[in-house]
């Protein structure tokens, strides 16, 4: 498999906790996951002891940086962190909600993917996928040998 082909198993794997917690939430909180050099794939969820609120930002930053550790550990080679966020659609001026999934792989391919969506009378209505170059932060530094 490609480095994208498989960053795009990883997300089709973990895409649908975010697709239930909206319908039935109507929100999510940051989690991720990753796939191990055999292939198994993992789902990571974070959490704040201190509080039963923990802001999203601080999620993000505790998968970051233990999908950093798995990166110089050589003990994963793709990583997804998985937000619900707002955006700017391309090709408009507006903005909308929108579950964003950010891929890294050790091979240097990184994209971060937006799933646009609005909820209406409890339904969540999906719009036009849409991707960008990544920031390629988990594997910048370790590369597999």
């Amino acid at each position: 498999m490609t480095a994208k082909q498989e960053a795009e198993k990883l997300m089709n794997n973990l895409l649908p906790v975010a697709q239930s917690m909206l319908s039935e939430c109507r929100e999510f909180y940051p989690y991720g996951g990753y796939v191990e050099l055999d292939g198994q794939i993992r789902h990571v969820g974070v959490k704040d002891p201190t509080t039963e609120y923990p802001q999203s930002e601080d999620m993000i930053i505790a998968l970051e940086k233990l999908f950093l550790e798995k990166a110089y550990a050589h003990e994963c080679k793709v990583t997804a962190i998985i937000c619900d966020v707002r955006v700017k659609v391309p090709g408009t001026d507006r903005k909308s909600d929108a579950i964003q999934v950010r891929l890294d792989h050790v091979n240097g391919y990184s994209r971060e993917v937006f799933f646009p969506y609005e909820i209406v009378k409890d339904e969540v209505r999906y719009g036009e996928t849409f991707a960008y170059d990544g920031k390629g932060t988990i594997f910048r530094y370790h590369k597999l040998q």
